[in-house]
């Protein structure tokens, strides 16, 4: 039962994200967007109504969460003002449902720390091993997996389009298309070096090692936004697909690499059996890269976007894993923490995204662990 409380509090509490939200403008959205689909011919343009449905899921989403939150939350103060009045069934049901409001409401907080111009496009992850050989290409395929993992558990849609495995383990370098509401705004708390530190499965004295690896992460530009590439600019590789594969993946010349003259990018795409489709998918690439480094300019953000290009290695890194003598993984920016490494390495990211989002809310002031308010 509840109680150290006299009486019950004379004000009620209330759920305050719905300004920030502006959850009426957006019901009226969804309302044209219901009017737009009944229209003659609104499917018959496939590129503009997949774009008009991805933003219904997006409002559908945000509507739902808020609304969601709001009414639990004025369950819960009544339940708490009745238990505070001595009925103890709805002290039992209000310590239910807190847990439930809790979660519910560090959601709500994300999506509104996620306000970012590009934070509910898909995301283009690109790993890359660092120095050390076969134990840093050993953690670039931890990462790759770590990501993918993550994905998986989101129900976000990842897609490897290049790789290059590593000599003896691992991958040298990767890139995931990962589709899914809000996956740059999320994702982007990633970049940065990565450093382990573990007992060597390479080495026969089982000494510890430490380990480097990069991630980078762009952006995916949708059609609405216009990037010139000239054809005098660009150069087009085609080679054969590495890797497993079946049929034609592997038997003709279909993976394309683009060489960006201007900004040096260079980009690939092998997991399409046609040569068409992988150009597709790497040009889209190509774009949003180059989007993305031209919004890193434009606000004056290009030390963090661009943290891919310092030294994978000492000194440099965002985020700790530590395996041994002990498990702990650091975020070095904010100071959050976790002690359940494994997890951590299986995909379970989001606190630390959650730290990552209220740190730079904050303008850079350290997270504590475990706060509650995360």
């Amino acid at each position: 039962m509840i109680s150290n409380h006299s009486s019950a509090p004379s004000k009620r509490r209330s759920i305050t994200f719905g300004g920030r939200f502006d959850v009426e403008r957006k019901g009226r959205r969804l309302k044209e967007i219901s009017e737009l689909e009944a229209l003659d011919g609104f499917w018959n343009d496939s590129s503009n109504a997949a774009r008009i449905q991805k933003e219904k899921s997006i409002l559908e989403d945000i509507v739902s969460l808020y609304t969601g939150v709001k009414g639990q939350s004025d369950d819960f103060e009544i339940l708490l003002e009745m238990a505070y009045d001595g009925d103890e069934a709805s002290a039992t049901e209000a310590l239910e449902l807190f847990p439930k409001l809790k979660t519910n409401l560090s959601e709500v907080e994300k999506k509104a720390l996620l306000s970012g111009e590009t934070d509910v496009n898909n995301a283009i992850v690109t790993i890359n091993s660092g120095a050390g050989g076969t134990e840093s290409c050993d953690w670039a395929g931890m990462l790759l997996r770590m990501i993918t993992r993550w994905c998986e558990k989101k129900g976000f849609k990842a897609i490897v389009t290049d790789f290059q495995y590593g000599d003896a383990a691992g991958i040298k370098s990767a890139t995931v298309m990962v589709n899914g509401n809000y996956a740059y705004g999320l994702l982007k708390s990633e970049i940065g070096v990565h450093r382990l530190v573990r007992i060597s499965p390479y080495d026969s004295n089982a000494r510890r090692h430490t380990s480097f690896a990069s991630i980078f992460v762009a952006p995916e530009v949708d059609d609405t936004i216009e990037i010139e590439v000239l054809d005098k600019d660009l150069r087009i590789d085609v080679y054969r697909s590495g890797g497993s594969g079946g049929q034609s993946v592997n038997t003709t010349d279909s993976a394309v690499r683009l060489t960006h003259f201007p900004s040096g990018i260079v980009v690939a795409c092998q997991n399409e059996r046609s040569q068409l489709q992988n150009k597709a998918t790497a040009m889209k690439i190509l774009k949003s890269r180059l989007y993305d480094m031209e919004m890193a300019k434009r606000f004056k953000e290009q030390q963090e976007l661009e943290s891919t290009k310092m030294d994978v290695a000492w000194g440099s890194q965002i985020r700790s894993y530590v395996l041994h003598p002990y498990k702990l993984v650091k975020d070095h920016r904010n100071g959050f923490t976790s002690s359940q490494a494994e997890t951590v390495l299986e995909g379970d990211l989001d606190d630390f995204m959650k730290a990552f989002l209220q740190w730079k809310s904050l303008g850079g002031k350290t997270v504590e662990s475990g706060n509650d308010d995360l």
